[in-house]
């Protein structure tokens, strides 16, 4: 009874021992799978250490040292895995040999033992996915039992001579079976306790971050201004519960929400020097209150306590800041400064994701616009010569090209880079036709064939209208006999198949006027819809010229 109690007691040390640590960020190398060299040297360490302090301080019986050394043998091989656990109670072991005795090399060898299959247990888990069970305190109760029986046979075995052996067996072995499996029970408790708590935190922090991300996408990038600021704050106000939460950009306070909502005005210049030393040298500036002192720079009366200043950076820029708060009688916690970095990144990004966004809206309506330059011109120049020459033998059909004319220029000028339908783009094409045919006279013939069911598809306006152009401005007009433009549109396979043929068959891939309209063309619906959609172009020299736009359709599209 005597011995259990002064193995207990060594067991209760190392438990206090392992308490005290849990409060510290080493704790977490325990509660982790050890599949990476740092953890396994960690492990190593600390449990090789456990196993020589027990053998230090165990209890001398019969010229043998009965003690709690199987706890860190077991435990590193559990936690540590084969190899770790072998090293783990090899150097037990061999520290137990050093300190000699009748069962020294029986020890070395059942220490070793000890570390090493518990190892394999923990190997055997992990590769049937199931880790979970090396916290379980049953099963390492379980397991550190059968270690200490392998522990007493190694003993009965080896040591000599075999009374000797067999006193002391009688003698330790409950003692050391109860409380090296009790205490290793115990500590693997305190272990699964304390990953519970971190699973249960990463999975708040994660939590929280996605519903912000969530919640607030989309919003800063269609501005950076009071309106975005201010619904961006209450979102995460009503997410992270701090006292207060403020965005400002380099210059004014955009949005602040929360305490001291009363004197911190939207709009106002930054008076806080931690808000300008944030934007000046673009780091993250932290005043808690007690290591860092904070006082609000605009009212003594302030109930504010405490602030986390996070730039927000575009393009390696910084362009603003958040602000978090907490109250004077409430402390700033380690998972809200943790959490207020990562919105910091989110909202640049999304501020970055914006400024991309409008920049890609500029270039295509650039494009476009170069598109309808590209367009009006020659066509313009080619059009007044036409009525020029009829309007003397034919004065209404004149009249009729210019209303034509006319028609074909307003539409012109109204395009936006928005999506129209397919029949607005037929009839854009329809005046530009009418004007070609009465230029041509006879020599230029169009057929279209196109269910009126497609219609109303809707498509990027300046489809089709460049690539007509391009058929007759590069392919028919060059021939001596009569030009033929076939227009068909057709749904395969939940796409939409527009062609443009022309039977002049004179595309060059390296004609850099119509490469111009057709890889405008080409760039905008692959922009809009995708790289898998676009513009294919296929020619036989002299016989025709085939210009296929495929654009997805489904039924809510016509």
């Amino acid at each position: 009874m005597s011995l259990i109690l002064l193995l207990t007691q060594q067991m209760s040390l190392y438990l206090v021992l392992v308490y005290l640590v849990s409060k510290t960020p080493l704790f977490k190398f325990f509660a982790e799978a050890a599949t990476r060299l740092p953890h396994k040297i960690f492990i190593y360490l600390i449990f090789s250490g456990f196993c020589i302090m027990a053998t230090y301080f165990g209890e001398q019986t019969n010229d043998a040292i009965a003690n709690t050394r199987a706890m860190g043998a077991v435990l590193g091989g559990l936690l540590g895995g084969p190899v770790t656990g072998f090293l783990v109670g090899l150097t037990g072991g061999l520290h137990r040999y050093s300190m000699g005795g009748f069962t020294d090399v029986a020890c070395a060898i059942s220490t070793t033992l000890e570390g090493f299959s518990a190892g394999m247990i923990s190997l055997y888990l992990r590769r049937q996915d199931k880790s979970e069970l090396i916290y379980a305190p049953l099963l390492v109760c379980l397991v550190t039992f059968c270690a200490e029986m392998l522990q007493m046979g190694v003993i009965l075995l080896v040591a000599q001579p075999f009374s000797d052996a067999w006193a002391l067996v009688k003698q330790i072995a409950l003692p050391m079976l109860l409380v090296n499996s009790i205490g290793a029970a115990l500590f693997m408790s305190m272990v699964r306790d304390q990953k519970t708590m971190f699973d249960k935190l990463s999975s708040a922090f994660s939590t929280q971050a996605l519903k912000i991300a969530e919640r607030s996408v989309g919003v800063l990038s269609k501005g950076f201004n009071q309106e975005s600021s201010t619904q961006v704050a209450q979102i995460i106000i009503e997410e992270t519960h701090v006292g207060a939460v403020a965005i400002t950009d380099r210059e004014h306070l955009l949005a602040f929400i929360g305490t001291g909502a009363d004197h911190h005005i939207p709009g106002t210049p930054i008076s806080s020097k931690i808000t300008q030393d944030a934007i000046d040298n673009n780091c993250v500036m932290f005043a808690d209150g007690v290591n860092m002192a904070y006082s609000c720079s605009i009212s003594p009366q302030c109930r504010l306590g405490s602030s986390l200043v996070i730039p927000l950076r575009c393009e390696n820029e910084v362009i603003g800041t958040i602000k978090l708060y907490e109250p004077k009688n409430k402390l700033f916690l380690n998972i809200n400064r943790t959490l207020g970095e990562g919105i910091g990144r989110l909202l640049s990004n999304q501020i970055l994701f914006g400024r991309f966004e409008r920049q890609q809206n500029l270039l295509t309506q650039a494009e476009l616009k170069l598109l309808q330059a590209q367009v009006n011109p020659h066509f313009l120049f080619n059009a007044l010569n036409t009525i020029a020459a009829i309007i003397k033998r034919d004065p209404l059909k004149a009249r009729q090209l210019i209303q034509q004319l006319s028609q074909f220029l307003r539409i012109n000028l109204k395009r936006t880079t928005g999506l129209v339908t397919l029949s607005d783009e037929l009839e854009h094409i329809d005046s530009y036709l009418t004007i070609e045919k009465a230029r041509f006279i006879d020599k230029l013939n169009v057929e279209i064939d196109i269910p009126d069911l497609l219609l109303t598809f809707r498509l990027p306006a300046f489809t089709l209208q460049p690539i007509i152009e391009n058929a007759v401005k590069h392919g028919t007009s060059h021939m001596l006999e009569q030009g033929l433009i076939r227009v068909t549109g057709k749904v395969r396979d939940d796409l939409l198949i527009l062609e443009v043929i022309d039977n002049a068959g004179l595309y060059q891939s390296d004609n850099n006027s119509e490469g111009l309209g057709m890889n405008l063309v080409h760039k905008r619906i692959q922009n809009q819809f995708g790289s898998e959609f676009g513009i294919d172009v296929d020619c036989r020299k002299d016989e025709y010229t085939r210009v296929s736009i495929k654009l997805p359709y489904t039924e809510t599209q016509s």
